[in-house]
């Protein structure tokens, strides 16, 4: 069956290699942590707030 689950990371001005590399981490750790064997699909999108500018970011992972 497929599963679908959702990661979320506020970005800051000037942290953001860090930021995405804590998302990265936080995916890992899950696909490590649940046994995933097969990965479908991962997406990721932007938030941004009344401005414009990129405030966070989403990441969703497809698996089985």
């Amino acid at each position: 069956m497929t599963k679908v689950k959702t990661f979320a990371n506020a970005l800051k001005a000037f942290h953001a290699k860090q930021e995405i590399q804590a998302l990265d981490d936080m995916v890992n750790r899950f696909i490590a942590d649940n046994n995933v064997q097969k990965v479908f699909s991962v997406s990721d999108t932007c938030t941004t707030d009344d401005t414009g500018a990129t405030i966070g970011l989403i990441r969703v992972l497809a698996y089985e």
